[in-house]
C-alpha cells in the first residue's frame, strides 16, 4: 500500500511511519508522477486545481483521500469517484483555533478602528477623532465587545473556540445553526429565529460552509434587518455572502463595516468593487492556512484504515 503526502506542508512523517504502507512525497503543482499514480492513499493541502484534476482521472487505485482542508471543494470539484470506489475524509478540526483567532482579531480590529488609524498613518494625518475622550459602549456604534451582542451564524467547532474569548471579554455570544440547543453554555437558534436574530445584533460572524444551501445566505434582505452600526465579519466560505448586496449596504451606511477573509472568487480579482467599499477590511484567506495536528488525524485515520474501520470526518 502507498501513501502520497504533499510538499506544501511541512509534515513530520515520523508519527505515521511504522504502518505497512509506503510513504512518498508528492509536489502539488506538479502531475502525479507515473511511478506514484498507482498509490491508494492521497494527502491534499494547497493542490493545484490542474495536478489535482489530473490525478482523478489517472489515480485508478485510488481508495482514500484525506483532505486537510475543513472543506475539501477542490477535491470534489476536480472529480474524483468521491462517495463510491473513493473515501474522503476532511480536515476538520485542524483549523479550529487559528480561524477562531483570526475572527477575533477582525472584530478587534473593527470595533478599536486599528483599520482607520493605519490609513491615516499611510496619509501621514493624524486621527484625532479616534483618540481622546471617547463615549463609553456607545449605543449607535460598534466600538468594544464588552456587552457587545455577537451572533455566530454556523454553530460548529471553530465557533465553540471562539465563543470562549468573546464572552471573557464581556460580549453576549448566541449561535445559529441548522439545529437548536444549548452548545457548551451559548444558546444555539435555528435559521428560522434569523429576522428576530439580526435586529438585535452588533457583531455578526459567518462561519458557514460552502454548499448551494448556504449561497448568499446573508442576502440584501437579511443585511436590512442588522442595525446601522453593525459589523460582519466572515471567516467560513465567500459563497455564503451576497458580495453585492453587502458592498451596496456598507457603501450607503446602512451597517457599520465588515471584514472578509473569504470571497466567491479567490484571489479577489484585481479593479473588484471590494477594494473600494467603505468600511470594508480585506483579508487574503489567511485564517485557516496552517493545519494544526494533522500529522495525528492522518495516523489516526491511516491506522482505521488499515483496520477496517470507521474514519474520522468522513465526508
Amino acid at each position: 500500500m502507498k501513501l502520497l503526502y504533499p510538499t506544501s506542508l511541512k509534515l513530520d512523517t515520523q508519527s505515521i511511519e511504522g504502518f505497512s504502507v509506503e510513504l512518498q512525497a508528492y509536489d502539488v503543482a506538479e502531475p502525479i508522477p507515473e511511478e506514484h499514480i498507482d498509490a491508494e492513499i492521497l494527502v491534499t493541502w494547497a493542490n493545484k486545481p490542474g495536478p489535482l484534476k489530473d490525478a482523478a482521472g489517472r489515480m485508478k487505485k485510488l481508495r482514500w483521500i484525506q483532505s486537510l482542508a475543513a472543506g475539501p471543494n477542490d477535491v470534489i470539484n476536480a472529480g474524483f469517484d468521491v462517495g463510491k470506489s473513493v473515501l474522503l475524509t476532511t480536515g476538520s478540526g485542524l483549523h479550529d483555533f487559528t480561524v477562531a483567532e483570526h475572527a477575533l482579531g477582525m472584530l478587534l480590529n473593527a470595533a478599536r478602528r486599528f483599520y482607520e488609524m493605519r490609513e491615516y498613518q499611510v496619509r501621514g494625518q493624524w486621527p484625532g477623532h479616534l483618540g481622546g475622550p471617547q463615549p463609553d459602549r456607545p449605543a449607535d456604534r460598534f466600538a468594544t465587545l464588552r456587552d457587545a451582542r455577537v451572533l455566530i451564524w454556523g454553530y460548529g467547532n471553530i465557533a465553540k473556540k471562539l465563543a470562549p474569548h468573546l464572552t471573557l471579554l464581556g460580549a453576549t455570544v448566541k449561535g445559529v445553526a441548522r439545529h437548536a440547543g444549548v452548545r457548551e453554555g451559548t444558546e444555539v437558534y435555528s435559521e428560522d429565529r434569523l429576522p428576530e436574530l439580526l435586529p438585535q445584533t452588533d457583531a455578526l460572524v459567518m462561519i458557514l460552509p460552502g454548499s448551494e444551501s448556504t449561497r448568499h445566505a446573508l442576502s440584501a434582505e437579511r443585511l436590512r434587518l442588522l442595525p446601522r452600526h453593525a459589523w460582519v465579519v466572515n471567516v467560513g466560505r465567500g459563497s455564503s455572502v451576497d458580495e453585492a448586496a453587502l458592498a451596496d449596504a456598507l457603501d450607503e451606511g446602512r451597517i457599520g463595516g465588515a471584514a472578509l477573509d473569504v470571497f466567491e472568487t479567490e484571489p479577489l480579482p484585481e479593479g473588484d468593487r471590494l477594494y473600494r467599499t467603505k468600511n470594508l477590511v480585506l483579508s487574503p484567506h489567511a485564517a485557516g492556512g496552517r493545519p494544526q495536528g494533522a500529522e495525528a488525524l492522518i495516523a489516526d485515520n491511516l491506522r482505521r484504515f488499515i483496520a477496517g474501520q470507521q474514519l474520522r470526518n468522513k465526508l
